[in-house]
């Protein structure tokens, strides 16, 4: 019998969970309208939209009208910081975001920088966490807008975002404060009522919810022009036509994450650290990237295994039936150093050996033991081959 895959990348995307099925299912085949007014089957599903808003509200203390369904977290980067931009650019054209942002904030920003904006990148420390002196240093006069990610996408570092909203709140004028919560939704407790963020993007698919939906948090009087122009669905800022289904998929995903979030978390941070302790114990030439203990979230392990390429390990992994990432998800398709580990410090021998491994609630102890096992073959193999660990042992 063939052997079930062990999926360890669910930074990129997870396992819908069984139960969000039957939900979709509904929609798809019986109330598959789209919101309208005055006739019974539009305004049946205005109020189920209505509904939806009001189960992701919750999970984050905000209203259900500062909740704005978009086509996932790329969409709501875009709708965010391009908004933002284009409806205050007449206060000032300078940005700021760091080097270690995810890639959706570092294109957007490239594409202002060209058009006349001026960015300021802020550089990580060797954990991976952009202090926020760092930011109350890069503070213009001509500054509106500062970007973060909330928990690194390559290390799994937790960035300080109440020090940052603090430094905002402080400044002598109006900033605005702009956060991908990806890889941070669902990962840990969210205020928006004790937090400074005026826009914060979520994607469905990173907690067990379908591929290709998410929601941009917009707080009530945060100003945003229009940069999807088409006709209005299902929410004025992504405008034309969305997955009914996908949006209920959506709700109940996030309805079972945040039902004993503390319970989620902890079964996450359990497994992390019991393949973490794995590897450091029995894998000798190792080292954490990124934050440790609390400073990093649950789900996220990344380690740099020296005198090996992490592309060699990840395929041999994989040919094992284990799928893991090595450096950036979304920089691996070339043989580049990881952006980020570079930028924090690590040496080219350290990015390019770097294995990252995320758990998701449906990981088990017996795949993890797996994974270490085929990792521990894998690695005494390609070190066999490594002219670097040869050379190594022969000192």
């Amino acid at each position: 019998m063939e052997q079930k895959r062990i999926y360890l990348d669910n930074c990129v995307t997870t396992k819908p969970d069984p139960q969000i099925f039957e939900v979709m299912k509904e929609y798809w085949e019986n109330e598959y309208w789209f919101p309208a007014t005055f006739f019974t089957a539009g305004e049946e599903i205005n109020s189920k939209l209505d509904n939806f808003k009001a189960t992701l509200g919750k999970t984050i203390n905000a209203k259900p009208d500062e909740i704005h369904f978009t086509r996932g977290g790329t969409s709501a980067n875009n709708i965010a910081i391009k908004g933002i931009l284009m409806a205050n650019s007449q206060k000032g054209t300078h940005i700021i975001c760091s080097v270690v942002d995810y890639p959706d904030i570092l294109t957007n920003y490239a594409f202002f920088e060209k058009s006349g904006f001026t960015v300021t990148y802020l550089q990580p420390d060797e954990d991976g966490v952009v202090s926020a002196q760092k930011l109350k240093d890069a503070i213009r006069p001509d500054t509106i807008l500062f970007s973060t990610t909330w928990v690194n996408h390559v290390v799994g570092t937790i960035q300080p975002v109440d020090e940052y909203a603090k430094v905002l709140q402080e400044a002598d004028h109006r900033v605005f404060l702009h956060v991908d919560a990806g890889q941070a939704y669902g990962k840990f407790p969210m205020d928006m009522n004790h937090t400074g963020i005026d826009t914060m993007s979520v994607s469905a698919h990173k907690i067990h919810g379908p591929q290709g939906v998410g929601f941009l948090y917009k707080r009530t009087k945060t100003p945003l022009a229009q940069v999807v122009h088409g006709v209005n669905r299902v929410d004025n800022l992504e405008t034309g036509g969305m997955n009914i289904g996908s949006l209920a998929g959506f709700a109940k995903a996030a309805e079972l994450t945040f039902a004993d979030l503390a319970a989620t978390t902890k079964k996450l941070r359990d497994s992390s650290n019991y393949l973490l302790e794995r590897i450091m114990n029995e894998i000798p030439d190792v080292e954490l990237n990124g934050a440790a203990g609390e400073g990093r979230a649950c789900h996220n392990i990344n380690v740099s295994i020296d005198y090996i390429e992490g592309e060699a390990m990840g395929m041999m992994l994989d040919l094992n039936g284990v799928t893991a990432a090595t450096g950036s998800a979304c920089a691996s398709q070339g043989l580049k150093p990881s952006y980020v580990l570079m930028a924090m410090g690590r040496n080219h021998m350290q990015s390019h050996g770097s294995m990252k491994f995320t758990v998701s609630k449906f990981t088990t102890k017996e795949e993890l033991d797996f994974t270490v096992d085929k990792l521990k073959e894998i690695v005494i193999e390609l070190r066999r081959r490594s002219p670097l660990y040869q050379e190594k042992k022969d000192k």
